[in-house]
């Protein structure tokens, strides 16, 4: 009697430890990351749902710059080319992935391929007054593992590389590259 209990417990032990083997991993909840300046992810929820400001591409990858309900009412109100600048609270997301050709396009298309980065800009004057108001975080996706990790080495990655190297260059138009085109 003893060995068929024991026999009994030891194929479900074994059971549950192949279902539990082959129960999808958990899926990384990327709303608790935060870049190492402080920007929380959480703080963009809803960025996949913002209107297009415009697109880009580079050599290597197409990027989707959206913009929340705020920043695409500045936009529309003639920010920044009314030499005003953008009002606390607005937000940009850029979506990046690198690009292929689409297969079913009858002429060269670039298309989305891998997610790769998406990185985030908010303007907070008191939050971010070393960098003109402006709060920059970017977070690389590896698609193998389906997480993200923050880029920089440390918390002045947004001051020194992102505003210091890059947005301080277009302080004309409030520290922001992109412009709201006609439609």
């Amino acid at each position: 009697m003893k060995i068929n209990s024991i026999r009994t417990v030891a194929i479900l032990a074994v059971s549950l430890f192949v279902l539990l083997g082959m129960a999808p991993a958990a899926q990384q909840d990327r709303f608790t990351l935060k870049a190492l300046d402080g920007v929380a992810f959480s703080e963009f929820k809803g960025y996949d749902e913002w209107q297009d400001v415009a697109v880009s591409r580079t050599d290597t990858t197409v990027k989707a710059i959206l913009g929340n309900p705020a920043m695409i009412r500045a936009y529309k109100s003639g920010i920044p080319g009314n030499g005003k600048p953008f009002p606390d609270g607005v937000k940009i997301a850029k979506i990046m992935w690198t690009k292929k050709t689409n297969p079913l396009s009858p002429y060269a298309v670039e298309i989305p391929d891998t997610l790769a980065v998406i990185a985030f800009i908010e303007k907070d004057s008191k939050r971010f007054p070393d960098t003109s108001g402006w709060g920059y975080a970017q977070f690389n996706y590896d698609a193998k593992s389906g997480t993200f990790t923050p880029y920089g080495k440390d918390a002045s990655f947004g001051k020194t590389y992102c505003y210091g190297m890059c947005h301080v260059k277009v302080k004309a138009t409030d520290y922001i590259f992109t412009a709201y085109p006609f439609r």
